[in-house]
């Protein structure tokens, strides 16, 4: 069976189209591979952990499809929400703040190459 990682990296304060494209098709990807019942993992990652509040927003052009694919969301990077001011913000969601690998500097980030050690083909957003 393939497996995936898919890492949102877009930056919801980018207010751009662009941003919310990038969020729509990694989401759109999560749903397909999903309906497909192959394994995917959906991460938050860099200014990328800024969405996690906004999708679980009700009225998010978004939300529906994050909550047709919340069950694939392994979390945002504690170290990314706290670098980008996203922390209060990420725990006042149920999406888990991940510190796997510590990093000098930070608070710890999901680990991305335990991923590809375990076969995952990454894929970013």
């Amino acid at each position: 069976m393939t497996k995936t990682a898919i890492v949102i990296y877009s930056d919801p304060k980018a207010n751009s189209e662009e941003a919310l494209g990038r969020v729509f098709n990694a989401m759109f990807l999560a749903y397909e591979l999903k309906e497909k019942k192959q394994d995917v993992a959906l991460i938050f990652q860099g200014t990328g952990v800024r969405w996690v509040r906004e999708l679980v927003t009700p009225d998010h052009p978004a939300n529906a499809l994050y909550a047709a694919v919340a069950d694939t969301v392994v979390g945002a990077c504690q170290g990314c929400a706290d670098v980008f001011g996203a922390t209060e913000d990420v725990k006042s969601t149920d999406v888990a703040l991940v510190a796997e690998k510590a990093i000098p500097g930070t608070s710890g980030v999901i680990d991305l190459s335990r991923y590809l050690d375990e076969g995952y083909r990454l894929v970013t957003f």
